[in-house]
């Protein structure tokens, strides 16, 4: 049934946007890749809300949110990124390119809950690298470390990699209804034969990401955005790609990742296994000096 569903519904996100824009790009309605591996149990069955995709009158111009529920959609659904995303585990390969031309290599391990909103999330990021193993979390918006069983405060450079993983990710563009973000279409390009919609995300904070959607296959094939190192610094420009998509649990996962800034690259991502529906306790995303704390007051 689950299967059947998200066929029609990316079929009729398609065939919107193929109305639309019949005049530029033909897009074709295409069989939503994540519903090859749906398994059609109840629990991941999408509510009744979700079962339609904005329509676009013939002739007229296609919308932002349009674009981006068809992204939605190609990605799995929202009722599917809801409940099957709703928690889960991914431990890959981290490689950081450093100023001097030097790599430094790293194994990780990223749990997370997800609340109702991005800033309600919570994320536990534990890396280990050859001299040292150290993990980052976040909860109840606050960012804080943990090293050797002890809390500490990141550093600067640290915190804003971290947060921006948070804030200017594919979820941005995903969870936009869930944050409260406005959407701009900001045009079309062709790049290398391939048409793309520029998406233009603005969340709460003023946040902007753009994402760059393949007119054809509705991936986003990389974003871009501008943020300062560091408080009251110049923005610098960063840029995310994204390669190897597959499916996980019947949605639609980039499985290698290349962030770029000001042009160069500095860091690779490569996910090895990810599996969602994990259920995880509260205790790994608590703050081990407030849990200390705690036990002491009692």
């Amino acid at each position: 049934m689950l299967r059947r569903y998200i066929y029609f519904a990316t079929a009729l996100a398609l065939l919107a946007l193929c109305a639309a824009q019949s005049n530029t790009v033909a897009l074709g309605a295409q069989t939503n890749p994540a519903a090859q591996q749906q398994t059609g149990k109840q629990e991941d069955k999408p509510k009744e809300t979700d079962k339609k995709a904005p329509a676009a009158k013939p002739g007229a111009e296609v919308t932002a949110e349009q674009v981006a529920e068809a992204v939605i959609y190609a990605y799995g659904s929202r009722g599917a990124l809801e409940q099957i995303r709703r928690n889960g585990i991914e431990r890959g390969r981290l490689t950081r390119i450093g100023a001097d031309g030097r790599t430094e290599e790293a194994s990780y391990e990223r749990r997370f809950i997800r609340g109702a909103s991005a800033e309600k999330d919570k994320v536990r990021l534990d890396q280990k690298l050859p001299t040292i193993e150290y993990s980052l979390l976040y909860g109840e918006g606050r960012l804080w470390g943990i090293i050797n069983g002890s809390a500490f405060t990141p550093r600067e450079d640290a915190t804003v990699e971290f947060q921006s993983q948070l804030w200017h990710g594919l979820d941005a563009l995903l969870r936009y209804k869930e944050n409260g973000s406005t959407l701009t279409l900001a045009g079309k390009d062709k790049q290398n034969g391939v048409d793309f919609y520029i998406v233009d995300v603005t969340d709460k904070e003023k946040r902007r990401t753009r994402f760059y959607v393949s007119a054809r296959t509705l991936r986003v094939m990389w974003l871009e955005y501008e943020e300062a190192s560091q408080p009251g610094g110049t923005p610098l420009k960063y840029m995310r790609r994204f390669y190897d998509y597959r499916t996980a649990q019947g949605t639609l996962v980039p499985y290698r990742t290349v962030f770029f800034e000001e042009g160069k690259q500095t860091q690779e991502t490569r996910i090895m296994t990810v599996t969602y529906g994990v259920k995880l306790e509260d205790s790994l995303f608590q703050n081990p000096d407030a849990s200390q704390r705690t036990s002491a007051r009692q």
